[in-house]
């Protein structure tokens, strides 16, 4: 492991945290919108509690990008999980109340899982970007999967609907990563020709896209229902185009399923927690939220 990388993965997860505590108070104080509709995200735009969020998270991308640089997808993304363990507590506290216990037991359970397996896989890096053809297959999967989820999210309620969407936004930010990883290697490589490469612009769109989606998660059941989809589907979708795009490799098989199994169940377990929870809004016996405006 590159312990630069290590480092500034860790930093960027505590950013993060405090930037999805911050939105996520925010959204939910505005009236509940369809999937990407942007009355939601102008809205947000107007207010200071939600900008003042963006604080954090812009700097927890840079620490991102840098520690990109530094180290392989594999090692860095699932590094960004230990955010989790501030962002519930911080919103507790932002909403004077003490964390869920279900919430606490859906945390740890991701986190020790995706943890171990990342111990055990041992990620080493592979080539500094993908062909073009792996880029479209890589695309063309990921799409798939967001398209599944935003419509089954469409007839969900509370924390499944919250979870469903976080799925999808972890896969988009998830290409953040992809993208920035290729785009901060060209940048150091040659800062003039990066700026007119595709995948700035590609960089942009799936940026912006995967903002005004997490917002619509952040409006649906309480923060551990979307925030732990979207800090588990991250990495592990990043693991996936680690290595079958950019030829990252992991450590599987043998006695190291021993672990790896037993920690691919736990995180399971930690997402099924979270979005099974009652309660709409984030706290203990809330009722469900409105529908999204028609």
């Amino acid at each position: 492991m590159t312990p630069l990388a290590v480092v500034l993965a860790l930093g960027a997860a505590a950013c993060f945290a405090l930037g999805a505590a911050l939105q996520q108070r925010a959204a939910r104080q505005e009236k509940p919108h369809h999937t990407f509709d942007p009355r939601l995200f102008m809205r947000l735009l107007r207010r200071r509690s939600w900008l003042f969020g963006k604080i954090p998270d812009i700097t927890g991308t840079l620490l991102q990008a840098i520690a990109l640089r530094y180290g392989p997808l594999t090692l860095v993304q699932p590094l960004l999980i230990s955010g989790m363990f501030l962002a519930i507590p911080l919103e507790a506290a932002l909403d004077r109340r003490r964390p869920h216990p279900r919430d606490v037991i859906a945390v740890t359970c991701c986190v020790v899982g995706l943890g171990a397996f990342l111990v055990v896989a041992r990620p080493r890096p592979g080539v500094a970007e993908p062909s073009m053809p792996a880029w479209l297959g890589v695309g063309a999967g990921a799409g798939l999967v967001v398209v599944l989820c935003l419509a089954l999210a469409h007839r969900a309620t509370s924390a499944l609907r919250g979870t469903l969407l976080g799925v999808a936004t972890g896969i988009f930010y998830a290409g953040v990563a992809v993208l920035l990883k290729a785009f901060t290697g060209r940048l150091f490589a040659d800062p003039w020709a990066a700026l007119t490469d595709w995948h700035l612009w590609a960089l942009v769109l799936v940026g912006l896209g995967g903002v005004m989606l997490n917002q619509n998660a952040f409006q649906n059941g309480p923060l551990a229902a979307p925030l732990t989809a979207i800090t588990l589907v991250d990495p592990v979708t990043s693991v996936v185009i680690g290595v079958t795009a950019f030829h990252e490799t992991l450590s599987i098989g043998g006695l190291r399923l021993l672990v790896e199994i037993p920690a691919v169940l736990a995180m399971i377990f930690g997402i099924w927690l979270a979005s099974t929870r009652p309660g709409g809004r984030g706290g203990c016996g809330e009722t469900p939220g409105p529908r999204p405006e028609e």
